[in-house]
């Protein structure tokens, strides 16, 4: 499939009118976002993200530089006309009462059913076939008080897919969801980009997920613009490993994904299956004891191939644990 360039970043300056000046939040920005894919806005609290969806979706100007939409400068498009090309799905949370979910939805289509927004039986079709690309059909008659806070978030997916756009905007879609709903959401985006060639932008705060999940990724720092790239390319340059530094974080180039890093006062030698010998490394990293086959220490703790754990240190004997608390109590830990 060929993709398209669908929105075209030059030079951008974004901000918002100040007491005395205006207030540039970041400048020199300079990408492209393309179709059938989907790209994550990542950055720290107060890096502009809000403000740079915002800016994109022409809810408020961009101080300088220029975004093209299909071809065609952003402040070009009347707001009915910038309506059947960009959806934007904001992070609050729906609070209606006595509608449900195929009015909801249904109202993606109030760009083509003029003043009175009646519903003909093409519009009715397309407002269906959004509910069960994003699997809530089932759901069309229900309220939409009634229903937790995924399936809310997948109905307004639904109903910016029934505003029939190229390119979707959606600001911390996962913001209220339990991790399992995160997942779910973010599979459901990458799917609608890839099967439907839509644009789908999105800022969150999900990193782990984003890192595993989005086709490129837009960094966004305070006072450092933004850096663009497929999260591969941004971990082997090591852009990664210095945008989000931290005391106690740590980036994995081999995983291209951050964990937590201790302090360690202490350090053993594991031996034995891998997948245990893994989990006895988690355990240990987290109470600030370095653990793995390649450390050099006088303890050794080994996987049985039966189960259970060997502690070995120097010329005391051995000992034995049969799980992980246990091994952790001998240690004590």
């Amino acid at each position: 499939m060929k993709h398209t360039d669908t929105i075209v970043v030059k030079d951008l300056a974004i901000g918002y009118p100040g007491k005395n000046s205006v207030k540039v939040v970041a400048e020199g920005i300079n990408d492209t976002l393309r179709s059938g894919y989907l790209t994550c806005l990542l950055g720290e609290n107060g890096a502009g993200k809000s403000t740079l969806l915002r800016t994109l979706a022409g809810f408020q100007p961009a101080i300088s530089g220029t975004v093209e939409v299909m071809g065609k400068p952003l402040q070009q498009y009347r707001e009915k006309e910038l309506a059947t090309v960009i959806g934007v799905v904001l992070t609050e949370r729906t609070n209606l009462q006595n509608m449900t979910v195929e009015e909801l939805v249904g109202m993606g289509r109030s760009p083509y059913t003029g003043f009175w927004g009646r519903l003909n039986a093409d519009d009715r079709e397309k407002v269906t076939a959004a509910m069960e690309l994003v699997g809530i059909a089932p759901l069309s008659g229900r309220m939409v008080q009634t229903l937790s806070d995924g399936e809310r978030q997948k109905v307004m997916i639904a109903k910016a897919l029934a505003q029939e756009t190229p390119v979707i905007f959606l600001d911390e879609p996962t913001a209220f969801l339990d991790y399992p709903s995160k997942v779910e959401i973010l599979h459901l985006l990458h799917r609608l980009a890839t099967e439907m060639d839509k644009t789908i932008f999105l800022s969150t705060h999900d990193l782990e997920l984003a890192l595993q999940m989005a086709d490129r990724l837009w960094l966004m720092a305070k006072g450092r613009g933004v850096v663009a790239g497929t999260p591969e390319d941004l971990a082997m340059d090591g852009t990664l490993e210095s945008f989000f530094t931290r005391k106690g974080v740590a980036f994995e180039r081999i995983t291209g994904l951050y964990r937590v890093e201790p302090e360690y006062h202490a350090q053993v030698r594991l031996k034995g299956d891998a997948t245990a010998c893994a989990m006895v490394a988690k355990a240990l990293r987290r109470n600030g004891i370095l653990a793995g086959s390649d450390v050099e220490s006088d303890c050794t703790i080994e996987a049985l191939p039966e189960g259970g754990y060997k502690i070995g240190k120097g010329s005391e004997s051995a000992t034995l644990a049969v799980t992980m608390s246990e091994l952790l109590e001998l240690l004590q830990l």
